[in-house]
């Protein structure tokens, strides 16, 4: 999560919504990525696309089913639902979000029965840290 941390930091520096996402693979770092929304005039740049789609790549295939994905903030329905289609094993957050959290505080859709795939939830891993980066960029902001 620590990672995953200093990936939000850089969204932070870089005038983004802090939150940053780390994929881990067999014990090996696979993907990083951090939000890029306002950098590419996207709304789909979500640390957790950005990070899957670059482990795929990586890993070299079109699931990541022995990966592990580490983000800072509870991934919304897009990215949960991209979650669950990639077949990722586990989805590890740290600060909840109760506004578009999908993994459990809005919705739940990772763990919702008639899916095909149901991820392992870890939830509030290093929470206080991560939640603490969004209240200051939301404190600067204002």
């Amino acid at each position: 999560m620590s990672h995953a941390l200093h990936e939000a930091e850089k969204a932070y520096s870089e005038n983004e919504v802090p939150v940053g996402a780390v994929i881990v693979y067999e014990n090996t770092v696979v993907a990083q990525n951090h939000n890029r929304i306002e950098q590419h005039s996207n709304p789909l740049h979500h640390a957790e696309i950005l990070a899957i789609e670059q482990a795929l790549s990586t890993v070299g295939s079109k699931w990541l089913d022995k990966c592990t994905m580490y983000v800072t903030l509870e991934p919304c329905s897009m990215c949960a639902g991209a979650l669950v289609l990639a077949r990722i094993d586990t989805i590890v957050f740290g600060a909840f979000d109760s506004k578009t959290g999908a993994c459990g505080s809005l919705l739940d859709i990772p763990e919702h029965p008639l899916l095909n795939h149901n991820p392992i939830i870890i939830r509030g891993i290093l929470g206080r840290e991560c939640g603490e980066i969004i209240k200051m960029f939301f404190r600067d902001k204002r």
